[in-house]
């Protein structure tokens, strides 16, 4: 793995996958320990140098978070950023998150350094042309199809027209239809209902998913 990993963008969702994705990958690798670190008005970057530095008293690996929702440093921060890249701890792996950055900021030299020092995870929104698409190949990772021909493409569209281009919206219902159906096919009908909650959960189905711990029909 490297040893640092800059997210930014704006799509909540896909921005947590990928955070979530790094996170599973740093546990694999040894990462035990875990620490955030939020930046916020007086925040002390010099804790956080500290820390990226500083020996775990068990001898673990950890994993540090820092969270920057403005997308903006300030100096010290920009400072700060510049050696973090530069000064890599094998003991510890960076994660740090930011919100869209305009083109300005990201030829500014902290943003750079963050660049090259590690790898850098721009989260692009999903167009809402290709928003039809993205359910489909969501709902294929849970098992899922909708039926073939128009009455699948307008099941598609259902949805996405629903969610009016939420992600997070539309993630809840492909959820919501991993829950109520079994894997296999789709009808239009069956899209509709759920989306429109005229369609009812199996209280025992679900308590059966639960007890299973099946992740991907809860």
């Amino acid at each position: 793995m490297a040893g640092l990993y800059t997210v930014y963008g704006d799509e909540p969702l896909l921005a947590q996958e990928a955070c979530d994705r790094i996170r599973a990958a740093a546990r694999a690798a040894g990462f035990t320990e875990r620490s955030v670190h939020t930046v916020e008005r007086g925040f002390d970057w010099s804790v956080l140098l500290g820390a990226t530095q500083a020996m775990s008293l068990f001898g673990e690996r950890q994993l540090i978070e820092l969270r920057i929702p403005s997308g903006k440093p300030g100096k010290e921060g920009a400072d700060a950023l510049k050696t973090l890249a530069a000064t890599p701890n094998p003991d510890a792996l960076m994660l740090v998150t930011l919100p869209r950055l305009d083109a300005a900021t990201q030829k500014s030299a902290w943003f750079i350094a963050l660049s090259n020092g590690g790898v850098a995870l721009k989260i692009d929104p999903v167009d809402r042309a290709q928003l039809p698409n993205w359910i489909g190949q969501r709902l294929a990772m849970q098992g899922q199809r909708v039926a073939a021909g128009d009455d699948g493409r307008r099941a598609l569209q259902f949805i996405a027209e629903r969610v009016e281009g939420n992600l997070l919206a539309a993630h809840q219902e492909i959820q919501k239809l991993g829950l109520l159906y079994p894997q296999g096919a789709l009808s239009f009908e069956q899209v509709h209902d759920a989306v429109l909650n005229v369609a009812r959960y199996d209280v025992f189905k679900l308590n059966e998913a639960m007890l299973a711990g099946d992740a991907a029909r809860l």
